[in-house]
This record gives structure tokens, C-alpha cells and sequence, in this order.
């Protein structure tokens, strides 16, 4: 008989609306231009919360709280990073424009979901195979030019009987897992993923709260090739200030790079104070860190080169816009799997919603006061 001495067990995190929430959002499929799945559960969730919700021509899902007061833009972006079939083989195998910033490294022996007309398609990137690679390219990066998305099919025939052709939406195959019991979920799309749940749960809070604004929350379309929704939902909206929410970089698992990324995990949420798109308002700046002090919400600032979000576009429009980016810290962005702390997660929607209620009409008017000595 066997007796057991001691037992270990791990903290585990009760199953609620806000982790299930981040579950479905993650595993929904919304490369650039193809965000349906995902505009489907933010208009669900947004739309009992609003007191309406319009679209603009680029298919950005824009629900406005109140009617009287600053023009508060809130921004998140729906799409991910993912690609599109570009054709069929005559051998079967398809060929895939990628969509975003993707490294080649990331791209190869991955699963990969095809939103095909019949239904989603099954595919994988192959990889050739160390018996025949010559050792002088073992070490090497596999060109994405040379990667094909294998479907099981053995001719073009077979292939499009599936449902599949040129220009069919391709997104990671990879779903939400909790991660042995801790506060990480890993899950892909959190690039931004977390920023449309962080809308969603602030809508909820915003809601049931006294603040003095109108408060327009974007979910926009096609960040990942060119920032496009915010520039159009931005032209609808006309932001007096804006808020970017988006996906941040954690930089503590590599050692030795200590310049790229200032952010870690669980450490609490982020503010960019630069980007490669776009420089952040300094008095608003000042506002956020002081409104983190008040509430003892931890924050991470954050400068970032080749990263370009959403609050660009915001704060180009309607003769200039003062803006900041929030930032919920990711492990692996714009690739299959991500982590994400929940901890962070919730402090971020802590620091949106205590902003929201804390920008009146003086405080904006004095973040657009740009006049010598104010």
C-alpha cells in the first residue's frame, strides 16, 4: 500500500465571465480584413452596454456611452496577425500571403486554420526533414517563400472540394489554455485580443458610473496592415482625446537586450511613452501616472522601436488628438502563442476606467491647451 506524505497543490483561479471572455475572444479567428467572428461577440457584449452602436465603412464597431460632454475614443483592434491563400498547387498544396508582421522563424511546422466556404480547413506548414537538410543549412531560417500550407490533399481538385480558393482567410491554430493552474493564460491574438476584452469590461464598469463625457469605444479593423480602422472609425468619431489599448511587450525571458522592451509579466500594465507610430501627449502622460499613484495601480513605461499601433491615427485626426497607448504586457507576441497575465489584465481595466471617470470637460481642455506657460 501506498502511502502518500505530502501533497502539492497549485492555486487555481475560478472559472468567471471575464476569463471566459478572454477564452473566446483568443480562440475566435480575425486576421486583417476578415474579423467577423470577432465583431459577432463584441457586438454581443457591447451592445447591451451602449446607448448605440454604429459601423464605419471599414467594418470598426464603434458604441458611444452618453451624450453630452468630451469625445473620449477608446480603441482596441479586432483583427490578428494571420495571411490569405494566395493559390492552389497543382499538387494540392496552397501558397499563403502573410498579413502583419510576422517573422519567418515563427511561420514554419505550424497548425494553421483556413476559413474556407464550406467551413473551417485544417493545415499545417511543413518543414523539410533533418535526414535530408545539408548540415550547412540546418541553422538556417526556412524562407517563407518556400513554405506551403499542406491540407492532406494530393491535387488542385481535391483541394478546392474542400472549399478552399485564393483569397481565403488563414488565422494560428491555437487554442486557450490556462497554464498549470497559474494567473498565465497562453492563447493567441492576445496583439489585441486583451485590449478588445479590456473595451468590453470597461463598457461594463462605465456603464453603472457617474462621469461627464461621451465615450465612444472603437473595435477597428486591419491594425495589423496599416492602422486603417482607426483612421476611419477616428473620421466618424472626432476624439477630442484618445485612448489606445493594446497588446504590450514583455522583454523578460530573453536576457541580454535590455534597450528593447522595458516590460514583464505580471509586473501591471504598461504605458509607451514611445513607439515607431507615434509619440505620446506629455500632459496626458503625466495624468495616467498620477491617476496609477492614486489608485496603487502598478505601471510600466515602456519605449519600443519597430511597433506601430492604433493611437497614431487617433492622435493625427481631427486637427490633432491628445493620446496615450495602454498596454496589457504579452510573452510572444505575433506568433501562434502568447501569454497573458490576468493580473495585469484586470489592473489595466482598473487604469482605463478610473482615467474615463477622471477626464472632465477642464481636465481636456487643459491636456488641448498647448499655449506658452499652460
Amino acid at each position: 500500500m501506498l502511502i502518500c506524505l505530502f501533497s502539492v497543490s497549485l492555486p487555481t483561479l475560478a472559472q468567471d465571465s471575464t476569463k471566459a471572455l478572454l477564452e473566446r475572444l483568443s480562440d475566435a479567428p480575425g486576421p486583417p480584413g476578415a474579423e467577423e467572428p470577432v465583431r459577432a461577440i463584441m457586438v454581443g457584449e457591447m451592445k447591451p452596454l451602449a446607448d448605440k452602436i454604429r459601423y464605419d465603412g471599414m467594418g470598426s464597431v464603434i458604441a458611444q456611452q452618453g451624450s453630452s460632454g468630451p469625445r473620449i475614443m477608446i480603441d482596441a483592434h479586432m483583427d490578428e496577425l494571420g495571411g490569405m491563400v494566395r493559390r492552389i498547387t497543382p499538387s494540392g498544396f496552397l501558397t499563403m500571403q502573410m498579413l502583419g508582421g510576422w517573422l519567418d522563424q515563427a511561420l514554419v511546422d505550424q497548425r494553421w486554420i483556413i476559413l474556407g466556404s464550406k467551413g473551417p480547413v485544417h493545415a499545417v506548414t511543413g518543414i523539410r526533414d533533418i535526414h535530408v537538410v545539408p548540415a550547412d543549412e540546418r541553422t538556417k531560417v526556412f524562407p517563407r517563400d518556400q513554405l506551403y500550407l499542406d491540407v492532406g490533399a494530393t491535387n488542385a481538385e481535391e483541394a478546392a472540394a474542400m472549399g478552399l480558393d485564393a483569397g481565403d482567410p488563414v488565422v494560428p491554430d491555437s487554442e486557450f489554455v490556462q497554464m498549470n493552474g497559474t494567473e498565465n493564460y497562453l492563447g493567441k491574438a492576445w496583439d489585441d485580443r486583451l485590449g478588445c476584452a479590456a473595451l468590453i469590461e470597461a463598457m461594463r464598469r462605465t456603464a453603472k458610473l457617474r462621469h461627464e463625457n461621451q465615450l465612444f469605444f472603437a473595435a477597428t479593423t486591419q491594425e495589423e496592415i496599416g492602422l486603417r480602422g482607426a483612421r476611419t472609425a477616428a473620421q466618424l468619431i472626432k476624439p477630442e482625446i484618445g485612448i489606445a489599448i493594446e497588446g504590450g511587450i514583455a522583454g523578460d525571458t530573453y536576457a541580454g537586450h535590455p534597450e528593447e522592451t522595458q516590460g514583464k509579466l505580471g509586473a501591471g500594465p504598461g504605458l509607451f511613452l514611445y513607439d515607431s507610430s507615434a509619440l505620446a501627449n506629455r500632459k496626458f502622460v503625466a495624468l495616467v501616472r498620477e491617476t496609477a499613484k492614486d489608485k496603487k495601480i502598478p505601471l510600466q513605461l515602456d519605449l519600443v522601436q519597430g511597433y506601430g499601433d492604433d493611437s497614431a491615427e487617433i492622435q493625427e485626426s481631427n486637427g490633432g488628438v491628445p493620446t496615450v497607448n495602454l498596454v496589457g504586457p504579452v510573452r510572444y507576441t505575433h506568433a501562434h502563442n502568447g501569454i497573458l497575465n490576468r493580473r495585469d489584465f484586470d489592473e489595466l481595466v482598473d487604469l482605463i476606467v478610473a482615467l474615463l471617470v477622471r477626464l472632465d470637460a477642464g481636465t481636456v481642455q487643459q491636456l488641448r491647451d498647448f499655449a506658452p506657460g499652460n
